[in-house]
């Protein structure tokens, strides 16, 4: 057995990468903890608000008794080898459900069964739709006082635009929940509660249920037919289709993202886990299911396809870096096709170097078993690779591809960190671009005006934890200043100017000229560039330094320094010198034509503007809609969410600092509330005002 284990390659067809996704409290880890309790993987049943949970394992997680990072294990089920991604429901940590969601094959998104479909399920579903990932939906918390299935149904038809379909019904439920009603089988599996669940029986559907029961079974089949020709031949001609033609049916439908399978249970009092499980081998694609993965030859960007097997060459994707105290650096990689073994060379296109890979692990949460080789479709750590950054694609030296990177989304909060004494001051910097290193949405710059470090993020949490795990596990003590808006700058209007760079010393000068036309572009195109030069005003070879002008121009614009967006820039004219002239000089001469224009074009400036989501006791409604609106929030809509009032609006950032103080207090601590950075609009003249001259 050890020998084996030392070499992993499972049949394809036998592997499950998943991920567990949604909503903040919707209860993936306390399902990621039952998992691994039924697996056999532990041996007594973690708890995240006792601190106990084996997948929230930093000290951070375990204190607030939320996902930071998305951890990855390993758990055998039915002969199946099954891989799972825990990810965090929390905004502030989109990319770690970005990233897990690039590498997985399926998904488990999870509903509180009381809740139903928060703002967060929604962010994590628009991404499964980004990366057409499969998904089963699990509503937990079936035992909850409130707890609704058809109604949670209903709304993933209506919110998430999700072909629901129910292949499961609660036997009971709050108190009384006491089991699940498969639909498949038409068996009722009913739990022992003494046993935590462990033991169930599996009876006939109880009579006060069956008529509901059929009619739900048979609105199944019907749903799954309209996507199986199989199963539509059967229930045209009024046949019985056996528990296996359905199953695979199913699963097809699931696969080709036509359905998305319901099941319920409460993990947290053990109900239905051992079904979802079943529900992950039966329903979800293995990565022999996934369609060969796309990308592009770095020589001459034609596009390459890689099957999911060994005998392909070597590709495999990086999609997290971790630093750990007792080995260093760990990449996470997604092995796609070839066998990835540990000790060898393998080629990262973006660097254009080769690496040798030291040791190759398998995780489980923070845990790690070493192995020797692991084929396509595994999901492995890896030590000892240097230059490796998230997004990175590694392979075959001699068959190079790359894969397309993550999609990051840029900061909307900054704030100023200056180390508390001189040793803090050495460490800072290092562990810095560590941080900077496993987490892209994490970014340091240096302010050019008070030469202060600045670090941004997707929020006031994420800053937060950021700021903890320097103190805890790097060492480093920092003062940290008063958060800071992500401002940007656009223009409004047409405009065009002259950016010319001449200088004349003894010897050779500098002699740079452009004509340049701007243009304000839709929200979020960011920066194009164009050239209409003609008849060779100027030459081929100085257009790029133009462009390079032009971008270094939009980091910083003209109003108070802050990045300039969704701007294009036109160089149609110029003139050259045929000794005088250098790059240098055309860089500079579009940078100060860039700056003049932009002076011209009615410069305007942008704030990022977040959506948010308040849930509170209706008595406390009033308030809470006063102070939104005296933090310039537009009110989208009023709803209901079961006994609870749900105001959704769109709000600027700048007002919202500290707002999780004030909720507390206006609704005494019974609200709740979530934030997402939405777009960027036009700041009101007077406040601009201030911003520019602050």
């Amino acid at each position: 057995m050890a020998e084996e284990q030392k070499k992993i390659h499972f049949p394809l067809d036998k592997i499950r990468n998943i991920g567990i996704a949604a909503h903040i409290d919707a209860g993936k880890t306390t399902t990621t903890e039952r998992i691994l309790y039924y697996t056999g993987r532990t041996y007594k049943i973690g708890e995240v608000h006792e601190g106990t949970a084996v997948m929230d394992w930093m000290e951070q997680e375990q204190e607030r008794g939320i996902t930071i990072t998305s951890a990855a294990t390993t758990c055998f089920w039915n002969d199946c080898r099954i891989n799972i991604i825990d990810t965090p429901g929390h905004v502030d940590f989109t990319i770690e459900v970005e990233r897990s969601l690039r590498v997985l094959d399926g998904c488990v998104a999870v509903f509180g069964a009381v809740e139903g479909v928060e703002p967060q399920s929604e962010t994590v579903w628009r991404q499964a739709d980004r990366y057409h990932v499969p998904r089963i939906a699990f509503i937990n918390k079936m035992d909850r006082t409130g707890a609704e299935f058809e109604r949670n149904v209903q709304q993933m038809r209506d919110q998430l635009g999700a072909h629901a379909i129910p292949i499961q019904l609660p036997l009971g439920r709050e108190e009384h929940f006491r089991g699940i009603i498969d639909l498949v089988q038409m068996k009722a599996f009913v739990f022992h509660d003494e046993l935590l669940g462990a033991k169930f029986d599996v009876v006939d559907v109880p009579a006060d249920m069956l008529d509901q029961a059929k009619k739900a079974r048979e609105y199944m089949i019907e749903k799954v037919a309209e996507h199986d020709d199989v199963l539509m031949h059967k229930f045209i001609e009024g046949q019985e289709p056996t528990i296996d033609e359905i199953k695979s049916a199913i699963r097809r439908a699931t696969m080709a993202l036509k359905i998305t399978p319901v099941i319920c249970g409460s993990s947290l009092k053990n109900k239905g886990v051992q079904q979802l499980l079943d529900a992950v081998v039966d329903y979800l694609p293995s990565p022999k299911d996934a369609p060969p993965i796309k990308g592009t030859d770095p020589a001459d960007d034609s596009e390459i396809e890689r099957h999911p097997s060994e005998s392909d060459p070597l590709t495999c994707f990086a999609f997290k870096i971790a630093s750990d105290k007792f080995v260093g650096s760990l990449s996470y990689l997604r092995i796609y096709s070839g066998v990835l073994s540990s000790s060898t060379y393998v080629y990262n296109p973006r660097s254009q170097r080769k690496e040798r890979l030291g040791r190759l692990l398998l995780m489980h949460a923070n845990k790690r078993e070493e192995i020797e080789e692991a084929g396509a479709g595994n999901i492995v750590a890896a030590v000892g690779l240097k230059d490796v950054r998230t997004g990175d694609t590694l392979c075959d030296e001699a068959n190079p591809i790359v894969l397309e990177s993550l999609f990051v989304p840029d900061p909307v909060i900054w704030m100023a960190v200056e180390p508390k004494t001189k040793a803090d001051r050495d460490r800072m910097s290092d562990s810095l671009q560590r941080l900077v290193a496993e987490d892209p949405t994490f970014r340091v710059k240096t302010d050019p005006e008070t030469l202060q470090t600045l670090i941004g993020g997707m929020g006031e949490l994420h800053l937060d934890i950021k700021t903890d795990i320097l103190k805890r596990e790097y060492n480093v003590l920092l003062n940290v200043g008063k958060p800071q808006v992500a401002y940007k700058e656009t223009i409004t209007c047409v405009a065009e100017a002259e950016g010319k760079f001449i200088k004349q010393t003894g010897g050779r000068g500098q002699y740079g000229h452009c004509y340049l036309r701007i243009e304000p572009l839709e929200r979020g195109k960011g920066i194009e560039f164009e050239n209409k030069t003609v008849g060779g005003s100027i030459p081929r070879e100085y257009v790029p330094a133009v462009e390079d002008g032009v971008m270094e121009a939009c980091s910083n614009g003209v109003l108070a320094g802050y990045p300039v967006m969704d701007v294009k820039a036109i160089v149609y004219d110029g003139s050259y010198h045929e000794v005088d002239s250098s790059e240098i000089a055309f860089k500079m001469a579009g940078i100060l034509g860039f700056k003049e224009a932009f002076r011209r074009a009615k410069p305007v400036l942008l704030e990022p503007i977040m959506l948010v989501e308040v849930v509170v006791p209706e008595e406390y409604m009033g308030d809470i809609i006063g102070d939104l609106n005296s933090r310039r929030c537009v009110i989208q809509e009023l709803g209901n969410r079961g006994h609870l009032k749900a105001i959704k609006g769109l709000v600027p950032l700048a007002e919202m600092f500290g707002y999780a103080t004030a909720i507390r207090s206006l609704s005494q601590g019974r609200a709740t509330y979530s934030m997402e950075p939405n777009s960027y609009q036009e700041v009101p003249r007077q406040i601009a005002e201030k911003v520019i001259s602050g």
